[in-house]
């Protein structure tokens, strides 16, 4: 926590909220949300320890190509996204899928709500239904997690998921795939934005299993006269051999 209570004011809001119980999701019980954290203020990107299953990994893969569990497929290539596959589950969501959603919302919240008071910026429910219901609100009705393929060659432009008008500030990608294994390359890239100073990269390389926490649009950075924002984008490197999938959760939804 020394980098927290360093560069980043921890509000006493009573602390992160306790994760639900959840027979499919143990490893969510002891995630320790305080260092996650200060890692992200500290780096833009938290790595999470293993939330799933080697076997729970399989199962997601082996449904890429299930009928009737997605919404949409979109082939990057065609819109200039870079190259590759990714798809978009229908509601109502897988239960592993909407399980990790809706459990990972309450501490994500904390986190995002310790920004918004950094920054001045909205609040958000600590309940996932109370903000799905913001979103059907503003006509975002469409779920957002989402599936991508990587084959070799393949890669990822540099982008923001952003959908709508109501914006989480953070969302979660899982690695599915065992890296050096059963493909090389493709490297996360996060590239942060900072005013009057050249942009910073960040590469992170999560094992099977292992989740990224990371911005939507922008983080808060301390400077010498107070807090302000740092756009951030991210993108996948090029796939060197083999394939590599991961599970997207994004908590808002798309128009």
């Amino acid at each position: 926590m020394t980098v927290a209570t360093t560069l980043f004011d921890l509000p006493g809001d009573g602390g992160v909220p306790v994760v639900a119980p959840h027979a499919e999701l143990p490893a969510l019980r002891d995630l320790d949300w305080e260092s996650l954290y200060a890692r992200l203020n500290e780096d833009g990107v938290a790595l999470t320890p293993p939330l799933l299953t080697p076997a729970q990994c399989a199962a997601l893969i082996d449904g890429f190509d299930a009928q009737g569990l997605y919404r949409s497929t979109v082939v990057m290539q065609r819109h200039d996204f870079g190259r590759g596959t990714y798809k978009y589950y229908a509601d109502p969501l897988p239960p592993l899928v909407r399980a990790l959603r809706e459990t990972l919302y309450p501490p994500m919240a904390w986190m995002a709500n310790q920004w918004a008071r950094l920054l001045g910026e909205r609040t958000f429910p600590t309940a996932h239904a109370d903000l799905v219901a913001e979103c059907a609100a503003a006509g975002q009705r469409r779920p957002t997690p989402l599936i991508l393929r990587y084959g070799a060659g393949d890669y990822s432009c540099l982008h923001q998921d952003i959908y709508g008008d109501v914006v989480f500030p953070l969302q979660i990608a899982i690695m599915l795939n065992q890296p050096g294994v059963d493909f090389t390359g493709g490297e996360n890239v996060f590239v942060e934005q900072r005013p009057r100073s050249q942009s910073r990269a960040i590469v992170v390389k999560p094992g099977l299993g292992q989740g990224m926490i990371f911005p939507v649009r922008h983080r808060p950075y301390r400077s010498t006269s107070g807090y302000r924002r740092h756009a951030m984008r991210h993108g996948t490197n090029a796939v060197e051999s083999g394939t590599r999938t991961v599970l997207g959760v994004i908590f808002h939804n798309a128009r």
